[in-house]
């Protein structure tokens, strides 16, 4: 393996000179530093990461639990953490908890003894102690994605609630009045913000939700199926549907086919999120946006800020929802 001695020998400068010109930490002669990088060129010399981090006492590094990597929506989010990471010259260590608990914190121990500089986390569900050691964290940088508050944590996310307004007023303005939910976990702070605005929407219309016709789902494609399959069940159907997530929306559009319905002759579909494929499932899907890339990168360029520049990290950031009309909804 290359060393910095031997680069050094064969510039015929110091090692320290070789260091400031790798570093780019002081002014360097332009022949000086051109003899350097050509025998750093000729010669392969890669600058040792370890010895670099333990100097610096920094890794540029970030660390990332999420529930899922597969779930389209969170693939955008974790796109743009690693664009923001790849602009600043960081490097991003992903790990997938599959909303297991134990997995959650066995990763957030394993990030730790990486040295990760700061934290960005976006799971579903957090047990108590996955939370506890999270809290304990108070002097890394941490930035929750679609979260609520938390003290010392930056939390990003969208207005789930006026996105939930925008839902029950797109259905309302449609001239549906028995429209069913197909919601995400109740323990999660996003659904419960969706189902508040739009059921604030539907009340500002004279109009309320049938219980019947709220029902729970787990946020993936087979979960919004399932829901879907038993909201058609139920003693009288609704004209319409808003699904908390574009996946759940996907399920519901099979139960509603295999019925032998139309979308949206029979049921309107409205969903969360507009995922890439959206746009692609026919009839395309009406739903309401949250820029992920656009999340996830703001939160990486927050982190580095601070840890860069000593950015103050802000407690709270919500980004407004768009409707996004296509033609799932009549």
């Amino acid at each position: 393996m290359v060393s910095i001695k031997d680069v050094a020998k064969a510039a015929g400068v110091s090692v320290s000179t070789v260091s400031h010109v790798v570093n780019k930490t002081r002014f360097v002669a332009p022949d000086t530093r051109a003899a350097v990088e050509k025998a750093v060129l000729e010669l392969g010399y890669q600058p040792s990461f370890l010895a670099r981090a333990l100097k610096s006492k920094r890794t540029r590094t970030l660390g990332m639990l999420v529930t899922s990597s597969t779930n389209p929506f969170f693939a955008e989010i974790i796109s743009g953490v690693e664009e923001g990471c790849f602009r600043a010259g960081y490097s991003l260590i992903l790990c997938n908890s599959g909303d297991q608990p134990g997995r959650q914190l066995t990763y957030l121990q394993t990030l730790m003894q990486k040295r990760i500089d700061a934290l960005v986390v976006m799971t579903v569900n957090r047990d108590e102690d996955f939370q506890t050691e999270l809290d304990r964290l108070t002097s890394l940088p941490r930035a929750m994605l679609d979260s609520e508050p938390m003290p010392n944590v930056c939390a990003i996310g969208d207005d789930s609630i006026k996105g939930g307004e925008l839902a029950g007023e797109a259905l309302v303005a449609h001239g549906h009045t028995r429209i069913g939910c197909l919601t995400g976990p109740i323990n999660h702070a996003r659904s419960t913000d969706r189902l508040l605005g739009f059921t604030q929407a539907l009340d500002a219309a004279g109009l309320s939700l049938d219980p019947e016709l709220v029902i729970t789902g787990d946020l993936s494609a087979q979960g919004g199926y399932e829901a879907m399959a038993q909201m058609l069940d139920s003693t009288s159907p609704p004209t319409a549907v808003f699904a908390f997530n574009d996946l759940m929306a996907m399920g519901a559009y099979r139960a509603i086919t295999e019925r032998g319905l139309r979308i949206p002759e029979d049921i309107s579909v409205i969903g969360y999120d507009d995922v890439e494929i959206a746009s692609y499932l026919y009839p395309t899907l009406t739903t309401i946006r949250q820029p992920g890339f656009g999340l996830g990168l703001e939160a990486a360029e927050l982190l580095i800020g601070h840890l860069e520049r000593g950015d103050e990290l802000p407690a709270l950031i919500r980004k407004p929802p768009e409707l996004i009309n296509r033609d799932s909804l009549l």
